[in-house]
């Protein structure tokens, strides 16, 4: 009997760490910003990976899945990370669609790409929770579909923009 991908250990250690990255964020504002910054360096890569190795899904069930991350809640992850990062959280962006026609380069905030990253796991990890097949399914379907189209590359960008500042050697005041 073949294994449902849902149920599979690819599914289930995406989820794991899915968890993990939004406990992090979650916790932005229990944290400082050397350590919110290890984290992040940490669980994004694992998360891309973990992301890339999922197997093709093959059924969708067309779910009416709920957003269980508001846009309160999104704004409060992005404003406590903003806020930790401080002058950090701006970087210029090369890949922004904008830039092919801007003359000035394009800035981001690494608040905003994690917010955008934690919006479409959280809602992922809350409806994975409920443990209906075919819920988890389309949600996983969803999730994965916004990770190749969107939220995969601003985390790369976030992550290229953490290590430069986890590794930029201090500044002598």
């Amino acid at each position: 009997m073949e294994e449902e991908i849902v149920f599979s250990h690819y599914t289930v250690d995406f989820a794991r760490v899915a968890l993990e990255f939004c406990a992090f964020a979650e916790k932005a504002k229990e944290s400082d910003k050397k350590t919110f910054i290890d984290n992040m360096v940490r669980v994004l890569p694992l998360l891309y990976l973990k992301a890339s190795i999922l197997p093709a899904i093959p059924e969708y069930y067309e779910s009416d899945l709920e957003n269980k991350v508001s846009e309160q809640f999104y704004a409060q992850v992005q404003e406590t990370v903003a806020k930790l990062l401080g002058d950090g959280d701006l970087y210029l962006e090369t890949f922004h669609p904008d830039m092919k026609w801007s003359d000035a380069p394009v800035a981001v905030r690494i608040s905003e790409d994690l917010a955008d990253i934690y919006q479409d796991l959280g809602n992922f990890i809350a409806v994975f929770k409920n443990g209906q097949k075919e819920t988890m399914n389309d949600s996983l379907v969803v999730c994965i579909d916004n990770f190749k189209q969107f939220w995969g590359q601003r985390l790369v960008n976030a992550l290229r923009a953490l290590h430069f500042i986890k590794y930029q050697p201090e500044t002598e005041e």
